[in-house]
């Protein structure tokens, strides 16, 4: 026999958790049309200083997590070798054994190009099944992960490309209430580019300005059963921003970024009672066609279609290179998820290793599953150093 109690309260907190990890959550009662994707956790902020920036990372100064943001900017990362490990509780006021964890490597391969590589790993706990009263319980552990590597190349001074392989895994189905389940895999590819330019000198202080964009996750959709006959998308996903930086003297720099997000995925039509589409268009297409179909398949029309595009704002503040403060806004329409948090983030560079802190709050109605979760996140540089400024 199933411990249902136990296994119900940890997929109710998984529930809510993806209810509110992107555009694939539970809308507003007068939009009951949603967007739902598989494996959601790749778009959910594995690392601290990206949490700390409304995660953003799209046009950020470069560091060893563009491999999720933007990997075309690791081929401006001012260091031969770059790793990155970073934890992040989730439902962290629920419960304690769900968590994302992340490792990351960037290496600089010379001037104009470098490759990178990571693993995301996002743990739903320990459940516990039994045959009966006096079994003393197999435990299971349903998980998702990702392996990515990527190659980034300098097309010019100030501008990248880059392109990125992700093999991703998804176990949540338990076979021992659904003999036909089976874990579910798919692959991504991303293409992203990124623009760093010259440091420009104005009235009263020097600038840069920065832009970059990443189509993330363009691959086939899951499927969880043998039995199931509809397959799942996996988040693929269009992010593009710009920033500038304030450089107020040789020890003071300011950033300002603004950052947009939509998935390209197909919005689900309005059907009536017997199946037939009375709005929208029919999302049962390959994930190809999905993701020029997102663009103009919302059945409310354009103005349904800018409200699945999420914006944030953030900043951030660097002294002399070994100490930040960040802040970042979050928000998303009413109708598509009603997600609108404000984060917080620290960073210290100590001896070629940076800690980064980061916290978020909620904002709107909706509360975030990382709600008062302290993010956490260690970077380690060494080799040839790269002077890109």
């Amino acid at each position: 026999m199933f411990k249902f109690e136990i296994f119900m309260k940890k997929m109710m907190m998984l529930c809510l958790g993806a209810c509110f990890a992107f555009n694939a959550t539970v809308q507003a009662q007068d939009e009951p049309n949603t967007i739902t994707t598989a494996v959601p956790f790749l778009v959910i902020a594995a690392d601290a200083r990206a949490a700390g920036l409304g995660e953003q990372g799209v046009a950020t100064s470069p560091d060893v997590y563009g491999v999720q943001w933007n990997p075309a900017k690791l081929a401006f990362l001012d260091r031969k070798h770059n790793v990155g490990v970073n934890y992040t509780p989730y439902l962290g006021n629920l419960v304690n054994d769900i968590a994302i964890l992340q490792a990351a490597y960037a290496n600089r391969i010379n001037e104009r190009s470098a490759f990178g590589a990571s693993l995301r790993y996002f743990s739903l706990g320990t459940i516990t099944t039994t045959t009966g009263p006096n079994d003393p319980g197999l435990d299971i552990r349903p998980n998702e992960f990702t392996l990515d590597a990527t190659y980034a190349l300098k097309l010019s001074e100030r501008f990248s490309m880059a392109v990125s392989g992700r093999y991703l895994r998804s176990d949540l189905r338990i076979q021992q209430l659904d003999p036909d389940a089976r874990a579910a895999g798919s692959f991504g590819v991303d293409i992203s580019g990124y623009y760093q330019s010259e440091e420009i000198t104005y009235n009263s202080f020097d600038g840069r300005w920065r832009a970059g964009f990443n189509i993330s996750n363009i691959g086939p959709e899951v499927s969880y059963s043998d039995a199931d006959n509809d397959d799942d998308f996996i988040p693929t996903n269009l992010k593009f921003g710009g920033g500038f930086d304030f450089i107020l003297d040789g020890y003071n720099r300011v950033f300002v970024g603004l950052e947009f997000n939509k998935l390209l995925v197909p919005t689900p039509p309005i059907r009536d009672g017997e199946g037939n589409i009375i709005a929208g268009q029919d999302d049962d297409v390959s994930f190809f066609q999905g993701i020029f179909q997102s663009f103009g398949d919302a059945p409310d029309g354009f103005s349904e279609e800018l409200k699945e595009f999420t914006w944030s704002l953030a900043t951030e503040y660097v002294y002399d290179d070994v100490f930040s403060l960040r802040a970042g806004y979050f928000n998303e329409s009413d109708l598509k998820g009603a997600r609108k948090f404000a984060t917080l983030g620290a960073g210290f560079e100590f001896n070629a290793i940076d800690i980064d802190l980061s916290y978020l709050f909620s904002t709107g109605s909706v509360r975030s599953p990382l709600e008062n979760t302290l993010r956490f996140g260690l970077t380690f540089h060494f080799g040839d150093e790269y002077d890109e400024y």
